[in-house]
């Protein structure tokens, strides 16, 4: 059973859906075959996602919002055979076989290069969810809402087949309006909200004060200090998962006490290398003989614990001195009136890179006393040299900041700034 905002999907629905999707997209007569999925509703995208997983085959899930040319760019890219958009009528896309095994497919984030497909099997799917299960018990009895795409491994995963695996129903919030979301947080007994940074954040500000949510779960990119304080003041437990695209969920943070302790490896990884305090290195996990390097920069402390720094890629080297952006941009938005900002490198005839910045805020800020707050705080070589306060930091449906894709439009001119600004 599935609660979809307010109604609820029982399993003799999505049983009806599943045969009914299973004939009409011919699975038994196409088992090698990939199906591309976009659907407008959640209880249609899932319903073909149980159908598809129930049959063996391989699909490739796309957000709701995703455009026709887009949808059909992607399934181009994950050598899909069939798109499926809107309608239980497949438009046919390649006759190859990437492969005869079932899988489901993933579009990389793109955030530090071009998207491209990942495709991992339904065991290792089986496997992610039983390890996460038994290793991270702590909301075994809470209520799962899920205020994230289901179409991401994050609220498809983490969300809703470990909350069926642990027999519990979970809630599907498919609407970013934050009082909706205050008002199931109410309705619900011991809720625990699986969200995207920017969304925690929103509700952190909204709740009156002396209110806190009952649980609160994070993942997909490093939350600001700023909003990581107010969301953990906010957050009765506070929960955090690390992982990527490849191998899914590596490590999970029972009790978040640090933005950067992004928690403990489960027990079906095997932590190759993650360097200790004082020598930081790429985390690489292995499992199975598969080796997945993460392009994360982090380390373990003694207790077990895996700390992040920043993506490799990420990395602004001024004159071959390191700059984590993340560093930067906790120390922007302590400046009044910041609620946003992201760090990205220019290329300097001179230094190499240079540290570029853009942030969102309240009012118009003074570009000068923001140098000035930054350098009493900030090494030189960490002052951002460019500054540009713009309406909104864009950001993916997943929550996350391309800093590749901001620095290119950063580059072609497309951010305008805000009509708020000081001159």
């Amino acid at each position: 059973m599935i609660r979809i905002n307010d109604t609820v999907y029982d399993q003799g629905h999505f049983r009806d859906a599943v045969d009914r999707i299973a004939a009409d997209a011919q699975f038994d007569k196409r088992a090698g075959d990939r199906f591309a999925v976009c659907f407008s509703e959640a209880q249609d995208w899932l319903a073909f996602f149980f159908a598809a997983r129930a049959a063996g085959v391989s699909v490739l899930p796309l957000h709701s919002s995703t455009p026709y040319a887009a949808a059909r760019r992607q399934a181009e890219t994950a050598k899909c055979n069939w798109l499926f958009y809107n309608r239980l009528e497949g438009e046919p896309i390649t006759e190859d076989r990437a492969s005869a095994t079932g899988q489901l497919l993933q579009m990389s984030s793109g955030t530090t290069g071009e998207p491209k497909c990942i495709a991992r099997s339904w065991g290792d799917i089986d496997d992610e969810i039983e390890s996460y299960v038994s290793s991270f018990v702590e909301p075994r009895d809470m209520t799962p809402l899920i205020a994230c795409p289901t179409t991401h491994s994050y609220g498809l995963i983490c969300g809703i087949l470990v909350a069926l695996k642990r027999g519990q129903t979970p809630a599907i919030l498919d609407t970013g309006n934050p009082k909706f979301l205050l008002r199931k947080l109410r309705e619900t007994e011991r809720p625990y909200l699986i969200s995207s940074p920017a969304i925690l954040h929103t509700l952190a500000r909204l709740l009156p004060a002396g209110d806190q949510i009952h649980a609160t779960m994070t993942s997909g990119t490093l939350l600001p200090e700023s909003w990581f304080r107010q969301i953990r003041n906010k957050s009765r437990h506070m929960f955090q998962q690390y992982g990527c695209s490849e191998a899914g969920c590596i490590a999970i943070n029972p009790d978040v006490q640090a933005a950067n302790e992004v928690g403990y490896v489960l027990p079906r990884f095997w932590l190759r290398d993650a360097g200790t305090d004082g020598d930081p290195k790429e985390i690489v996990v292995e499992r199975g003989g598969m080796v997945v390097e993460t392009r994360d920069l982090g380390y373990r402390r003694d207790d077990g614990m895996l700390v992040f720094l920043s993506r490799l890629d990420d990395l602004i080297n001024v004159s071959g001195l390191n700059v984590y952006p993340k560093e930067v941009e906790d120390i922007v938005m302590t400046f009044g009136g910041i609620g946003d900002a992201v760090v990205f490198r220019k290329q300097d005839a001179f230094a190499g890179e240079r540290v570029a910045l853009l942030f969102s805020a309240e009012h118009a800020v003074d570009r000068a006393l923001l140098r000035q707050w930054c350098a009493e705080r900030l090494a030189a070589h960490q002052i951002p040299t460019e500054i540009l306060q713009v309406e909104r930091i864009p950001r993916q449906a997943n929550g996350k900041i391309s800093r590749r894709d901001v620095a290119a439009r950063y580059d072609a001119g497309e951010f305008a700034a805000a009509r708020t600004e000081a001159a």
